[in-house]
């Protein structure tokens, strides 16, 4: 281990230089290991989960636009874990919301810090399955198609441009733990 590992980084200055109403921005001024003081950037996003719902041998997936990378992207369903929520209790939330499926049962898969260089955000996944019909809820915002995807073709189709990473880790830990 490195002498650096003992050192406590000690913050000179933390400043929130925006708030969006969805994350804060700013900076941590902080002491280094060898005296220097650096910003380090940082948004502090409120925690989130991603569902990897399975139906028969199909994965429910949702294809949507993200403007922030203007691409169309097939994703597992994702949302904010609301205060008091779990991340089961989100994910079968948010399930039903974007895809109108209930799941008889859901189970934690994970939970870890996303982007650590530049994010204050923590990220849960689920394992949803003995799917029901029940009622979407789209937010005003939200213009999603719903997709089966066969659980054999789902890591190579999450691989596909535009990849993203929450849908890739879902499906992977999922796979690891046995779940699919």
């Amino acid at each position: 281990m490195s002498d650096n590992a003992d050192h406590d980084w000690p913050v000179v200055e933390s400043v929130a230089e925006y708030e969006t109403g969805w994350y804060t921005g700013g900076y941590d001024e902080v002491r280094q290991p060898d005296a220097t003081t650096k910003k380090y950037y940082w948004a502090d996003l409120p925690p989130a989960v991603v569902v990897v719902a399975q139906d028969g041998d199909d994965l429910v997936m949702v294809e949507q636009f993200r403007p922030a990378i203007r691409e169309h992207c097939l994703e597992l369903v994702a949302g904010i874990v609301e205060d008091g929520e779990t991340y089961a209790e989100a994910g079968a939330r948010e399930l039903e919301e974007e895809t109108g499926f209930v799941p008889d049962s859901v189970a934690h898969v994970e939970e870890f810090w996303c982007s650590t260089g530049v994010l204050r955000h923590r990220r849960g996944i689920v394992y949803a399955e003995g799917l029901t019909d029940g009622k979407r809820k789209l937010d005003g915002n939200e213009f999603i198609d719903v997709v089966r995807v066969p659980v054999a073709e789902a890591l190579a189709r999450a691989r596909e441009a535009p990849a993203n990473d929450a849908t890739i880790e879902g499906i992977l830990l999922a796979r690891a733990d046995g779940l699919l």
